[in-house]
């Protein structure tokens, strides 16, 4: 098989899942908006006080990140399993984890992105201090492909079943932790004026490995899925 045939699916797959998603704009606004709306409701809960605010912001705005994805998580293969279009991805004589790389991309860029760059605003409104702002970005960075990856294994393996989206929150939440400890681990230090570095690097090094390992594992998870 040559590179290029495989690169010019991997860009048509790419481009029909970024088009089908500008289509459908409301389901992209909708974990944008209820990141904001969460983000406002703090300070109205917990009180106008600067310290307390900026001591909880860089933990609320990653929480508030994942669970937004979490909302767009579960049709992340849905519309292709209804129209059929995922059992010809897998007949399909291209490598099966290299196209679902580019799915998993694709909500990347569709869910994720949007929520990384209103981050400082959200943080902002919690009076998180500005030389915390790229350590917070830069965590994000790291902290969302890695969600979107184990979520799609997860989104695999229910792959079919209806009224998966608690089932999926349920599975994902043990995933998400150590990624949330080592994010806001990172921002909290960086706050107090200590090295930050450590927690990215074991970002960094948890999505290297979950880049390479979770395709395959989606992959696997839903021949099995689709044969059952």
């Amino acid at each position: 098989m040559s590179r290029a045939p495989v690169s010019r699916a991997c860009a048509a797959v790419l481009r029909r899942d970024l088009t089908l998603a500008w289509r459908r704009r409301g389901d992209i606004a909708m974990p944008v908006l209820y990141a904001l709306i969460v983000a406002t409701l703090f300070p109205f809960a917990l009180g106008p006080e600067q310290a307390l605010l900026q001591r909880i912001a860089g933990g609320v705005v990653l929480v508030t990140v994942l669970l937004a994805m979490l909302l767009a998580l579960d049709a992340m293969f849905r519309s292709d399993i209804e129209d059929g279009s995922l059992e010809q991805l897998v007949l399909a004589p291209q490598p099966l984890a290299l196209m679902l790389g580019m799915k998993i991309l694709a909500h990347w860029l569709t869910t994720a992105l949007p929520l990384i760059v209103i981050a400082p605003l959200l943080a902002g409104m919690l009076h998180l201090p500005v030389p915390v702002m790229g350590v917070l970005l830069l965590a994000l960075a790291l902290a969302t492909p890695m969600l979107s990856l184990l979520g799609a294994v997860l989104v695999a393996l229910t792959a079919g079943t209806r009224r998966s989206g608690m089932l999926l929150a349920l599975m994902l939440l043990p995933l998400c932790v150590p990624v949330v400890i080592f994010a806001a681990g990172a921002v909290a230090a960086a706050q107090q004026g200590l090295p930050w570095v450590a927690p990215i690097a074991w970002l960094g090094a948890a999505l290297a490995l979950t880049l390479v390992l979770a395709p395959l594992a989606c992959a696997a998870a839903l021949r099995i899925a689709l044969d059952a």
